[in-house]
């Protein structure tokens, strides 16, 4: 998370005839609802009328003039300092803005449909990408990886020089020179997997004859065959859906001088000598995480004929492109044009380009929605993994508060009304009108990752609001703003969600078989063709449900009964023989055993009389570091391996102690040491910085939740409070 060593501004920069950067005392956020849109104001005036905010300032790396609070002794003392500086940056509509970045396959996209439908992007928005992707090469080599953290790789060199030319860099540029020989060194741009040779062939510069086959005709098959693609992942299809209709269309940009020019920078040889039927399954080694099966090598081959057929005899793949638009335009009215997130996005506004045209009302509200995913910070902006983490990160807030005692003081009474009317808001209130017919999960009564327009059920963020909810109107003095019927909503949409393995997945159940992996096409991802349960959505739901259950013990007992013990049996059964349990949405093992250890706790299964609390808790102690802390490296997501970080870490430590507190382990003294690591890492203003990355999805690709080093820590601090004694530990 922390910049190169040396960062790019305006002072040190050298873009040719590019102007200098920006100026980040003219950079605004706008909420409105969760929606969160940075402004640059170009006039002093504007700035005098529009000042900024403490949240700017510290979201720009800027400084906030926060004083120093006084010095801590107790956990309580710590989790009051940690509040009174996050308070600060609460945001107008209640949430905690943040980014959601760390994947570096985004921004290429978003700036290549800019380029193919000649949309001109905003000056400001394009000199701060600029300097975004310059402090994200690697200064060794100066590629990119497929996350901020990861080793350089085709994927991401490939996609972001191309980016760079794009935004204004000439090919002489000392960045595009130092990034080119990279790519050159790893085999060029023919290496890429096949979302960056799909983007690539998108701009005209690779052949479509060099990508397997992508044919929207599955969207056709009946329902209860496995490969219609309702039944997949909800991501994979709905990325899978526009780039369909772009592949059976071989739609490309006209070949110009820059493009040309393009085609002679990426590739180590010439451009016309290159056997593009032989590179649909050229990967590079950095690159490839998941190989084909020999299952899919042969299909693609037999599509692959198909593929010969001419689009104007071809009536089924006609038919077929009619079904892909309607679900296009489906997608993109249930979510007002946001979808589920940046990658769909930017293809459904490439698909709109060329069905409808940049006069249509559809093409206009993708680019003004565009804006939703950018989020500038102290390197430049970034393009967001959704339209932000808004209704996530103020559950576990609202949480932590309550746990540490501070939402039930009176200095904090309006920032927990602020937060509980954001999470009201954000509630889901209608089913989408066409649920059937575009394969959406029920959501009445959900809650989403992020906003309300996004509008995508998310069983473990439903969870998180309604314990939220439910902790926040327990406490005196604050409104009753969530009815309980919208609670019973809530309930109604997490006992839809249940799989037959007694676990729960993300967005939906799990509708495919497992063998669907083998044809997992997209080769840098893993798990990504079905559903899964896991151990962290599995113990939210159960939680959301225990929580309900003490305020309304009649509504729909006995399911939520039988519920709550069959979650029990999927996480005992998840535990791996050391002890852990692998997290798929954090970093990693310490994250899942967090989730783990509170389903045993929930049922009176701790250390002293639980088999599954003692081995969980044993993996966690033979973790700590001798500093009293944790710290866990992405690698653990990556290998399946517990792997140590170079250092401790705030997040993990607090998700570490945490655990072991919900287990009851007998002796204190671990949790103590950890603890002391939390106060000592705070900052004098009551800050604690950003370290290594937290989150993770697929396996392979890292993401920030910036807010974690936060919510877990206070969360923390209070639980030890409420378990010890708030008693003193730093002298």
């Amino acid at each position: 998370m922390s910049p190169s060593p040396e960062t790019y501004t305006s002072a040190n920069l050298n873009l040719d005839s590019t102007p200098a950067f920006t100026d980040l005392s003219r950079w605004r956020l706008r909420v409105d609802q969760g929606a969160q849109t940075w402004h640059y104001l170009a006039s002093d005036e504007e700035c005098e009328e529009w000042p900024q905010k403490v949240f700017d300032k510290y979201h720009l790396g800027l400084p906030t003039d926060l004083p120093e609070l006084g010095p801590v002794k107790t956990p309580l003392e710590c989790a009051n300092n940690g509040f009174e500086f996050y308070r600060h940056i609460q945001t107008d509509d209640g949430h905690w803005g943040g980014e959601y970045g760390g994947p570096m396959f985004l921004i290429p996209g978003l700036v290549i449909v800019y380029y193919i439908t000649g949309t001109p992007i905003p000056e400001p928005m394009r000199l701060e990408l600029i300097r975004y992707l310059l402090n994200r090469a690697h200064s060794k080599d100066g590629g990119w990886g497929i996350h901020i953290e990861g080793v350089s790789t085709v994927f991401g060199t490939a996609l972001n020089y191309v980016a760079l030319r794009i935004l204004g860099l000439g090919p002489d540029h000392p960045a595009m020179v130092k990034a080119r020989g990279t790519l050159h060194s790893l085999g060029g741009a023919t290496g890429a997997p096949a979302w960056g040779k799909f983007w690539l062939a998108a701009l005209g510069v690779y052949e479509w004859e060099g990508l397997n086959p992508v044919p929207p005709e599955l969207w056709t098959l009946p329902k209860w065959l496995p490969l219609n693609p309702g039944n997949w992942w909800v991501h994979t299809r709905l990325v899978y859906l526009p780039m369909g209709y772009i592949y059976a269309r071989r739609l490309s940009a006209p070949l110009t001088s820059f493009t040309q020019s393009l085609r002679e920078e990426l590739y180590v040889q010439p451009y016309a000598s290159i056997n593009w039927g032989q590179q649909r399954n050229n990967v590079a080694k950095v690159d490839l995480y998941t190989p084909h099966t020999k299952v899919m090598d042969v299909l693609n081959k037999i599509v692959t004929y198909y593929e010969k057929i001419p689009f104007s005899w071809n009536w089924f793949r006609q038919y077929a492109m009619e079904e892909t638009i309607e679900q296009i335009k489906m997608e993109d009215e249930n979510s007002f044009f946001l979808d589920i997130g940046p990658v769909n996005k930017v293809m459904n506004w490439l698909v709109v380009y060329y069905h409808y045209g940049k006069d249509s009302r559809e093409f206009k509200l993708h680019v003004e929605r565009n804006q939703d995913f950018m989020w500038m910070g102290p390197e430049g902006m970034m393009m967001n993994g959704t339209n932000g983490s808004q209704l996530w990160d103020a559950a576990f807030i609202a949480q932590a508060c309550v746990e540490a005692q501070l939402a039930d003081n009176d200095k904090y009474r309006e920032n927990m009304i602020k937060t509980l009317e954001f999470i009201d808001l954000t509630q889901i209130k209608r089913d989408a009108p066409n649920m059937d017919r575009s394969y959406r999960q029920q959501s009445k009564g959900a809650w989403p990752f992020s906003t309300r327009d996004q509008g995508y059920t998310v069983s473990d963020c439903t969870a998180e609001g309604l314990k939220s909810a439910i902790a926040l109107q327990q406490t005196p003095g604050l409104p009753q703003l969530i009815s309980l019927d919208r609670m019973r909503d809530a309930v109604d949409v997490l006992l839809t969600m249940q799989n037959a393995d007694e676990g729960f997945a993300s967005y939906e159940t799990i509708r495919g078989p497992s063998w669907l992996e083998k044809l997992n096409p997209a080769e840098v991802f893993n798990n990504i063709m079905t559903e899964y349960s896991y151990p962290e959505c599995s113990t939210a739901v159960l939680m959301g449900l225990a929580a309900f259950r003490k305020i309304d013990p009649t509504y729909r007992r006995k399911e939520i009964d039988r519920t709550a013990t069959s979650v029990l049996r999927y996480i005992k059964a998840q535990q791996r023989p050391d002890g852990s349990w692998y997290g798929s949405w954090a970093v990693c093992f310490t994250y899942a055993a967090l989730f783990a250890l509170q389903s045993l706790a929930s049922i009176g299964e701790f250390y002293d009389n639980s088999e599954h609390a003692r081995k969980g808790c044993d993996f966690l102690l033979s973790k700590q570091e001798a500093d009293g802390g944790w710290g866990e490296s992405y690698k653990s997501c990556e290998d399946r391996v517990y792997t140590h970080n170079a250092q401790s870490q705030v997040v993990n430590t607090a998700w570490a102690v945490m655990s072991l507190m919900e287990a009851k382990y007998p002796e204190e003294e671990p949790i103590r040491r950890g603890i002391q690591f939390i106060m000592q890492r705070q900052q004098p203003n009551g800050e604690w910085l950003q370290e290594s990355i937290e989150g993770v999805f697929n396996k392979n690709c890292m993401i920030s939740y910036p807010n974690y080093k936060f919510s877990f820590t206070i969360w923390a601090l209070g639980k030890y409070a409420r378990t010890y004694g708030d008693k003193a530990l730093l002298v």
